[in-house]
């Protein structure tokens, strides 16, 4: 689990730059990073499938990286409204919903899992 953090971290940076690139606002490039470093942190640090069925996050950690996500699923829409108009804010907010998507997935998945073994 000491590495998902810093592996999250990287996986939400790339595709925080990705959206960047598309859609040049800072607000928004970091909102979708959040909710990727939340999901990557997820499913590294618990080994979850988006496509199996799913912990309570007790750790100070995990609730840190769930607490990210969340944030950036909360809002990343907003800075999205902002920034409509063109069509790479299309192609960001679909990078960003289907990330919303699979971090909200994998922590449900991850909570489950630990509800089971306790």
């Amino acid at each position: 689990m000491k590495r998902a953090l810093p592996l999250a971290v990287g996986v939400g940076l790339l595709i925080g730059l990705g959206v960047h690139r598309l859609v040049p606002s800072v607000p928004l490039s970091a909102g979708t990073a959040a909710i990727y470093v939340g999901a990557a942190y997820v499913w590294f640090a618990f080994d979850v499938s988006l496509l199996a069925h799913s912990r309570r996050f007790d750790d100070r950690i995990d609730g840190l990286g769930y607490g990210v996500g969340l944030f950036g699923v909360s809002v990343t829409p907003l800075f999205f409204a902002h920034t409509a108009g063109n069509d790479a804010a299309t192609v960001g907010f679909a990078v960003a919903f289907f990330g919303a998507v699979g971090f909200l997935s994998l922590s449900e998945q991850a909570r489950r899992r630990n509800d089971r073994v306790e």
